[in-house]
């Protein structure tokens, strides 16, 4: 059953597919990105206008950036793919997806992080997914496509089988991550557990009553896995070479500014968001395991283009990680 979203997004490929080049060598690029701490790198980008900097340094004068906050994957997805924004930073699984589904046509520029995304549950009878039944709702950034839900579909295919992997799919809700927040810290609302990404499992921990982890990305994937990532349409990318260039650059400055600056840093991301958290608190955050991942190169991903493939979601099974990733990447390590 094809559903209006199904409908529109396949609408939007075929618009995409068939669309002209983009003009050559801009100055002014629209950049779109989700909520969260895992997003610090592009704070830090916006705040020291880093990708100005470096295409300044490459010979591309007088670029603006204009920057964007989008709830969900799913609405930078048609954003990009409509021509609305240049490039967005979301998740493995939109990039997967999204490079199958152009043919090539979208692929990564570089990682900007990669730390662990967390289940929380505040239903005192769940402890682990068997525990999951029919009416329990878990909320996700957008259901089946978004890296949260394929990691429940991975979960589920080791835990119930390889045919069962979609056992959870009728569990999960579209919720954007702050909205998801406020839902697990209403006692009466039907959402009582979150698959959530940095900093939103840490305050639930702390603010919600009775929640409690069932799961970690890592526990799924067996190592780090790329959040945040840097992806454009490959006409962009070709018409915009410089800037490309500027962006791996400027991802290459904001990690080293992070892991020096950290303080620093953190205040940047707090003026941007408006996170009203201390930032000592957010500090003690990053010092739990895994929450100073910032590498800009892919991690984990092809272990998901094999779930998609598997199951049919991914059309075109991909030899390496450098079939969806862009030349400027493909002298780094990756997997």
């Amino acid at each position: 059953m094809h559903t209006r979203r199904s409908l529109m997004a396949g609408a939007a490929v075929v618009a995409f597919l068939a669309g002209p080049a983009l003009a050559q060598q801009k100055t002014e690029f629209s950049i779109s990105r989700q909520l969260g701490i895992l997003y610090m790198p592009t704070h830090v980008m916006e705040k020291l206008k880093l990708f100005e900097k470096h295409a300044e340094k490459l010979g591309l004068k007088g670029v603006s950036v204009k920057w964007l906050s989008f709830s969900s994957s799913s609405a930078q997805q048609d954003a990009l793919l409509s021509g609305g924004v240049d490039m967005i930073n979301t998740g493995t699984g939109p990039l997967l997806l999204l490079w199958d589904r152009t043919k090539g046509g979208v692929k990564g520029v570089v990682a900007s992080s990669a730390q662990p995304l967390t289940l929380v549950s505040r239903d005192p009878r769940i402890k682990s997914l068997s525990d999951y039944g029919t009416g329990d709702k878990i909320a996700v950034p957008t259901v089946k496509v978004s890296t949260q839900a394929i990691l429940l579909q991975m979960a589920a295919a080791k835990l119930f089988g390889a045919a069962n992997y979609g056992k959870l799919d009728a569990n999960t809700v579209q919720m954007g991550h702050p909205d998801a927040f406020i839902a697990l810290k209403n006692p009466t609302h039907e959402v009582k557990s979150h698959f959530a990404a940095p900093p939103f499992q840490f305050y639930e921990l702390k603010q919600v009553p009775g929640a409690h982890i069932i799961l970690n990305s890592p526990d799924i994937i067996g190592s780090p896995l790329s959040q945040g990532q840097f992806m454009v349409t490959t006409k962009f990318a070709d018409a915009n070479p410089l800037f490309i260039k500027a962006v791996r650059a400027a991802a290459e400055e904001a990690k080293a500014f992070i892991e020096s600056n950290t303080r620093e840093a953190v205040e940047m991301y707090r003026a941007v968001t408006g996170d009203k958290t201390e930032t000592d608190a957010i500090l003690a955050l990053l010092k739990e395991p895994g929450m100073m991942e910032w590498n800009i190169y892919p991690q984990g991903t092809m272990k998901f283009a094999s779930h998609l493939n598997t199951i049919g979601t991914l059309k075109n099974k991909p030899a390496a990680w450098k079939d969806y990733y862009l030349p400027i990447a493909h002298d780094m390590p990756g997997s």
